[in-house]
């Protein structure tokens, strides 16, 4: 029997949602509850109600919907959260005519390790996607040695506009026994943050131009509220005469919010001490509730932030304006993954309410379109959390069962961690070696912006880059060279030795004309402006296409005898 084991109720494949049962030693421990129905855990509860407690990572429906239940039914199995997950937690039953206790689970704090037992300990790190989203750090102290286990939940390394993105410095060099990490992205990669937010605004923004009114139809925590956020405090936006209707369920998550707002990132605290963060009349563009009753006919194109799934369709065939509907891109994925392979399974993911708007897509009076805005780490985001935590085992959940074994794939991956694909049902062992000799990471990826500026091209990367001692050989003259190999360009510094052969021969004045003899050397530096090699201390015997003769330079003849 293994000293570390997993059993999957739920892997979070398409939208099963997430609920693992974790075996440390002699401990029993669940991670998350997504599971819309508790089948799974009462064909089990010999197990499950003696668990020692049940964690969950953040508030979101597929990791969190059956928490109320699991409670109801296992009573006695403590749930810990950390202190913004347990506050957003009811937002998950607000369709339910009860009364519901915001007491549910036990709030933790960030990054002290608690004592839940005598051999076993938790320890959180805000993992971004969410405010409250946490990853967990689970040791067992085992007579042998301890026992290690991390579990991400769903996480984020950039920041958003709403939420800090997950520290990965402070969780350098942990190197748990197993890391169990979502995969939702798969192998792709997607461009900075902060680009795409430009490029909604940019799309939002010329629709609106064009007169139309834009619907966006979200979930009710973190995309809708992000999406105000951004529409608050982006150029595009800020001062326009514009009004943002936002519905009810939605709304609810904004109000949550408000009270979390010692918890949200310093500069969101800021912007709130100058003026509302969410519901503002005064200063453009307006944020406003959705009436419940209105038929809303406005005169003018408007904004919609709006739940998914309630039916928005009336207020697209209610205006007299065109619309534009915009749906994320991986929602809209999910969609049609969903609409091909279980299109009447109970509880999946539809929008029933467009059916509706059919005719009016065939009119041309509604287009739909697509966006990206992710709250969930690539390929890039999710390779650099498991170099820098250096697990031995690795587990993949929650993505599309395609894109976990492209990550499982990775050669970087396979040469250096044992790697998992769960699936529901069925026990994973993860043997550990107490001689497991890893590989030394790879180097670190860096993630930076490129933009386009006139005739040039601007490449922001961040400073940590310099840490690394070939940083100062990359900056040797300040010049770079740049090719293309395949679709990857390739970029690399270019030394003094190889600036001074590229200087054509042809563009020599004569044997005198290198440094030795040029009136701009002083001191053993070059002190011409235009020359590649301005600033830098250069060999006397160097040349380049500034040079100027000093007035008592030997000439051509006398330098040759």
């Amino acid at each position: 029997m293994s000293e570390l084991a997993c059993y999957p109720f739920a892997v979070g494949h398409g939208q099963e949602g997430v609920c693992l049962e974790i075996e440390l030693g002699s401990r029993r421990i669940l991670l998350d509850c997504g599971l819309a129905h508790l089948a799974p855990l009462e064909a089990a509860r010999d197990r499950i109600e003696t668990a020692d407690f049940l964690f969950c990572s953040h508030a979101h429906g597929d990791h969190a919907r059956g928490i109320l239940d699991f409670h109801r039914r296992f009573p006695q199995v403590p749930i810990f959260a950390s202190e913004a997950t347990a506050q957003l937690l009811p937002l998950n039953w607000i369709d339910r005519n009860e009364p519901i206790s915001h007491h549910l689970c036990q709030a933790l704090p960030w990054h002290t390790p608690i004592q839940l037992t005598d051999d076993l300990t938790i320890q959180l790190w805000p993992a971004g996607h969410l405010p409250g989203a946490a990853g967990a750090l689970l040791t067992y102290a085992a007579p042998q040695r301890p026992y290690s286990l991390f579990y991400s939940g769903d996480f984020f390394i950039s920041n958003s506009r709403l939420v800090d993105g997950l520290p990965l410095e402070s969780l350098r060099g942990l190197k748990p026994d197993v890391l169990i990490i979502e995969g939702s992205e798969g192998t792709t990669r997607h461009p900075h943050r902060r680009q795409q937010e430009n490029q909604l605004a940019a799309t939002i923004n010329s629709l609106i131009q064009e007169g139309r009114s834009v619907l966006l139809p979200v979930p009710t925590l973190g995309l809708g509220q992000e999406l105000i956020m951004l529409l608050r405090s982006h150029h595009q936006f800020t001062g326009k005469d514009i009004t943002v209707w936002v519905d009810p369920t939605v709304a609810l998550g904004c109000d949550l919010y408000l009270d979390l707002l010692p918890h949200l990132p310093s500069s969101v605290q800021n912007f709130a001490r100058h003026q509302p963060l969410f519901w503002d009349e005064r200063i453009f563009p307006r944020i406003r509730r959705l009436p419940t009753e209105d038929p809303f006919d406005r005169p003018e194109p408007c904004i919609l932030i709006g739940h998914r799934e309630a039916d928005l369709s009336r207020y697209c065939l209610a205006s007299q304006h065109p619309w534009t509907v915009l749906l994320p891109e991986s929602f809209a994925s999910d969609l049609a993954v969903t609409a091909l392979s279980a299109p009447e399974a109970e509880g999946s993911l539809t929008l029933n309410w467009l059916q509706a708007l059919a005719p009016a897509l065939e009119s041309g009076q509604l287009q739909l379109e697509t966006y990206l805005l992710t709250i969930h780490s690539d390929r890039v985001g999710t390779t650099q959390l498991i170099h820098n935590l250096r697990p031995q085992h690795v587990v993949f959940i929650h993505g599309q069962p395609t894109q976990l074994a492209d990550l499982a794939g990775l050669e970087e991956l396979q040469t250096r961690y044992q790697l998992h694909l769960p699936s529901a049902g069925k026990r994973v062992d993860f043997p550990i070696g107490d001689r497991f000799l890893q590989p030394a990471a790879p180097d670190p990826v860096f993630e930076g912006e490129i933009t386009q500026v006139d005739d040039s091209v601007l490449l922001l990367l961040p400073e940590t880059l310099t840490a690394d001692p070939r940083w100062r050989r990359l900056i040797d003259t300040g010049l770079i060279q740049a090719r293309w190999q395949g679709e990857d360009l390739l970029i690399k510094g270019l030394s003094q030795r190889e600036l001074l052969r590229a200087v054509d021969t042809e563009e020599r004045l004569g044997a005198q004309a290198n440094c030795h003899h040029c009136r701009h050397l002083r001191e053993g530096r070059c002190r011409h402006p235009g020359s590649p090699l301005y600033g830098m201390r250069v060999s006397p015997e160097g040349y380049c296409t500034a040079f100027e003769e000093r007035p008592d330079a030997p000439s051509e003849d006398e330098a040759s005898a």
